[in-house]
């Protein structure tokens, strides 16, 4: 009985007794209230539950850095975190930061640097970026480097990453 369960499990087939949970996520300022399973994953709840695509799911191991969201204002791996780990806190979200039609100075300079090639992983890199300055840790390039190494970018882009975060950093 046990083997099937398990084989139930691992064919995408929810056992009877899982638990539900009620939350009430506040993302980029509003409010929103979930049904959720309770192994929902934060990504999975931005993504499928509230249409917020722009956190990638990429490794789904939290070694990539694509779904990097804000939680009250810190950098958080979202596929690794539960979402109702997060009730009650403020999270951010790409989609939040070109509110009122503008870019972000991140993204603005993401985009003059050439910061970006396939773009799969730049939102969670500009999360990350946008943390890193407020952190006050875009000081050096050494500083940027290291504080931006839990987000990989296949494509190689990270010169002009790093370019980017020190403009903004330095007021541009």
């Amino acid at each position: 009985m046990k083997h099937m369960e398990t084989e139930a499990r691992s064919a995408g087939q929810s056992s009877p007794d899982v638990s539900r949970v009620d939350i009430t996520l506040t993302v980029n300022g509003a409010a929103h209230r979930l049904e959720i399973d309770a192994r929902v994953t934060l990504l999975d709840a931005l993504r499928d539950h509230l249409g917020l695509t722009g956190a990638k799911k990429g490794c789904d191991q939290g070694a990539c850095g694509a779904c990097t969201v804000l939680v009250d204002g810190k950098r958080v791996v979202s596929c690794l975190a539960l979402a109702a780990q997060y009730e009650g806190r403020e999270i951010t979200t790409v989609e939040s930061l070109s509110a009122g039609g503008g870019l972000h100075p991140v993204q603005e300079a993401f985009a003059r640097h050439d910061a970006f090639q396939c773009g799969y992983c730049t939102p969670g890199q500009i999360m990350s970026a946008v943390a890193l300055i407020a952190e006050g840790r875009a000081n050096s390039e050494e500083e940027i480097r290291e504080f931006m190494s839990g987000n990989i970018c296949r494509c190689g882009a990270y010169p002009n990453i790093r370019a980017a975060i020190r403009d903004v950093a330095a007021g541009g």
